[in-house]
């Protein structure tokens, strides 16, 4: 018999009240950010997915979306294997756009940055980071993060997008699960 997420789950981290109401204030600031610009929304799959709805919702200007599906975990892993791995690339070019990454967490900045650096070779305006989570505790690389949901201590979470063994993505908060 499979087990509910109540099974894994230490303690709620972040309610869905909280979630949505940082999420709007962050589709606020971007709105007035790139007020003038031509906003491309760039959604790191798949983990980002719930963050980038939520999120362009809260968005008052015109803006276009894309997604990147990278890997950098093995299945069922709980840490990076630090090699990243480009599993589908973008539909549009992003020459001269302003490109806005929407990602789910950010730990140690490897896949970012090596997404940054991919993404600036084909020569963008601009190219910023939103992330609904930092864990900067965990951080290996120096990367530059420009919109930031809410710093979370250095514990395994799942919920809201973010998978526990590909599960869980559907609930509408963030958790920490148990130790395994």
């Amino acid at each position: 018999m499979a087990l509910a997420w109540q099974d894994y789950l230490t303690k709620i981290l972040i309610d869905e009240t909280r979630l949505q109401a940082r999420i709007k204030e962050m589709g606020q600031q971007i709105s007035v950010d790139y007020a003038d610009k031509d906003l491309l929304l760039l959604c790191i799959l798949k983990g980002g997915v719930l963050f980038l709805t939520d999120l362009m919702r809260q968005i008052s200007i015109p803006l276009e979306i894309d997604f990147l599906a990278v890997s950098s975990y093995d299945k069922g892993a709980r840490s990076s294997t630090g090699v990243v791995r480009i599993l589908k690339d973008l539909e549009q070019p992003i020459y001269k756009r302003h490109v806005l990454i929407v990602e789910d967490i950010i730990d140690s900045g490897y896949t970012l940055a090596y997404i940054a650096q991919m993404l600036s070779a084909r020569k963008p305006a601009s190219i910023k980071i939103c992330t609904l989570l930092d864990k900067k505790e965990r951080r290996e690389v120096n990367i530059a993060v420009d919109y930031v949901g809410f710093d979370i201590p250095n514990e395994y979470v799942f919920g809201y997008g973010l998978d526990l063994d590909e599960k869980f993505r559907n609930l509408p908060f963030i958790g920490i699960a148990k130790a395994v």
